[in-house]
């Protein structure tokens, strides 16, 4: 997948807390600590605007998908919650 860069102006409260989450070991890196937080942000949101059907959690797990393009067994974590 191809990668490209977004420019971002940020208070240095943020700042100091996203370096801080990878000098602690949770995350390899400030982009992936970014790319986290957006997906999480995504897919809150478009939980409140998809349609309630009985369907609703595959719904769920189609944006997850759609979202991640990371390498980790997206079947896994949906399983969790089954």
């Amino acid at each position: 997948m191809e990668m490209k860069i977004v420019q971002a102006r940020l208070p240095e409260g943020l700042i100091l807390e996203l370096e801080n989450l990878v000098k602690i070991g949770h995350y390899s890196n400030k982009s992936e600590v970014l790319r986290e937080a957006l997906r999480d942000l995504i897919l809150k949101k478009s939980v409140g605007i998809l349609k309630s059907n009985s369907n609703s959690v595959k719904e769920i797990r189609k944006v997850r998908q759609k979202l991640s393009k990371e390498k980790f067994d997206l079947g896994k974590i949906n399983r969790l919650a089954d």
